[in-house]
């Protein structure tokens, strides 16, 4: 549980962000269908992020919503 407490630290949902960026820009710079791809999952961090709720939180045992896991 410890990695689901940091994802939901202000440090965890800022590196979140910044990995979707990097994704984002990654993809767009690529071009093509599979960097469009990329480019769109990158969004799923970020949002993650803002909303502040851990996808994988379930998986490893933890709450959903990153408000619950502290």
């Amino acid at each position: 549980m410890p990695i689901a407490k940091f994802m939901s630290s202000p440090i965890g949902r800022a590196v979140r962000a910044i990995l979707g960026l990097a994704l984002i820009v990654a993809g767009i710079s690529m071009g093509g269908p599979v960097g469009w791809i990329i480019a769109v999952v990158g969004v799923v961090p970020i949002v993650a992020g803002v909303g502040n709720f851990c996808l994988i939180g379930p998986i490893l045992g933890a709450p959903f919503k990153g408000a619950d896991i502290h």
